[in-house]
């Protein structure tokens, strides 16, 4: 074996060691996302007076915390490596946590919303597993190491609906403090997983230190290729976001029960995260646009069948179908994303690109407790229809763009 073939073995060693335990810290601090996108809505109507339509004020604010934390946590996982920025992202969830506990114990909403915030903030850094894998693979194992992450997003399907469903009344009478509560011991555990991560600053300095080649952020951003997968990427997750934070109220609100609409949300994050163990494979097969627009077809899907009733049935078959379209869509653009930029640009890409996604998923999630509201469950379901298009005309442009490029 010759040294350049046994530095590309140990690249590709390294590579799959840092995606497992990207993986095993996404199942378990990301744990924190379930609870608070299930708990969220629910939690608002309890704090709220007669008028419920903020309910989902908390989620949002979950979400606008992911997108505020974007930039700052790129930032800081530059300065101090993944290891320690992503360390550093326990931290804040688990204050986050323990801000939201002290809300529901002061029966404060505003400050719940404040504390989902800082979960959120938290939620950035684990946002940032997927590039970090793809930064320490071989390029041919880029968007499996995406997929394999995000494949540790199934136990966080089954362990963050059961800890709801176990932690709930854990500190009755002040019901949903338990669950938030064990946020805290959940950032413990994820912070010794990535203890054992050997990404060090150094490396990340080296990496950003090489910008000779590094071109200004507003001509990578107007990439055809980069303006499509960012399209499809906030497409996919904002509608995701919209359709699942109005569910649990629509399931609740037609007399089904709360854990009805707790389990529904895990059918939802099982079908988000299962394909992943295979998504990098057709990707790698298929190509990455392909599977894009197998994605978009599914959240269709979704919303036919959204459509079709309000049995119990049709809102877990909805939400297993939203989970689907969002795993191939979201994947698949996010591997777009990652082809449209050089090392030394990452983390500049990677915190605009973020930024944006979240910031656009706040805004999808406040509108779906105010669209929810105003005209219920099935205008919910019509908006899926008019995004999805925009995307598929995003990848029909960068289409013929690329037929243009090649005549």
């Amino acid at each position: 074996m010759t040294t350049a073939t046994a530095a590309v073995a140990e690249t590709g060693r390294e590579g799959r060691r840092t995606a497992v335990l990207l993986a095993a810290a996404q199942a378990i601090v990301g744990s924190a996302a379930p609870i608070a996108i299930s708990l969220g809505a629910l939690a608002g109507q309890y704090l709220l007076g007669p008028d419920k339509s903020l309910a989902t004020a908390p989620v949002t604010g979950f979400n606008i915390g992911v997108a505020l934390g974007a930039l700052p946590a790129a930032a800081i996982i530059r300065r101090l490596g993944h290891r320690g920025g992503f360390m550093t992202g326990t931290i804040v969830t688990a204050l986050g946590g323990l801000v939201a506990t002290l809300a529901l114990f002061q029966a404060s909403f505003w400050l719940f919303a404040f504390g989902l915030c800082v979960i959120g903030v938290g939620g950035a850094f684990v946002q940032q597993f997927r590039f970090a894998a793809a930064d320490n693979a071989p390029p041919q194992f880029k968007a499996r190491a995406i997929s394999f992450v995000l494949a540790g997003g199934i136990i966080t399907a089954i362990l963050g609906p059961q800890i709801v469903i176990y932690t709930r009344e854990l500190l009755a009478p002040v019901m949903f403090a338990g669950s938030f509560a064990s946020i805290l011991p959940l950032a413990a555990v994820g912070a010794l997983i990535l203890s054992f991560l050997r990404v060090s600053a150094h490396a990340n300095a080296v990496t950003e230190a090489a910008a000779s080649d590094a071109r200004p952020l507003i001509e990578i951003v107007t990439q055809p290729r980069f303006v499509a997968a960012l399209f499809c990427t906030v497409g996919s997750y904002a509608l995701m976001s919209f359709v699942m934070t109005g569910a649990p109220l629509a399931m609740v609100g037609c007399g089904l029960s709360e854990d009805n609409a707790t389990l529904g949300i895990s059918w939802h994050v099982m079908a988000m995260f299962a394909p992943s163990f295979f998504t990098g494979s057709l990707i790698h097969r298929f190509g990455a646009e392909r599977i894009v627009a197998t994605g978009l077809v599914l959240l269709i899907g979704c919303a036919a069948v959204a459509l079709s009733g309000l049995a119990l049935w049709q809102f877990w078959t909805a939400l297993i179908l939203l989970g689907l379209g969002w795993n191939f869509a979201f994947i698949g653009a996010t591997a777009m994303v990652a082809a449209s930029y050089r090392p030394s640009e990452k983390s500049k890409v990677q915190g605009f690109h973020d930024f944006a996604l979240f910031g656009s998923v706040a805004f999808a999630s406040l509108m779906s407790g105010a669209i929810y509201n105003a005209w219920g469950w099935t205008m919910l379901n019509w908006i899926v229809f008019p995004v999805v298009a925009l995307c598929f005309l995003a990848l029909a442009t960068l289409k013929l763009t690329g037929l243009r490029a090649a005549s």
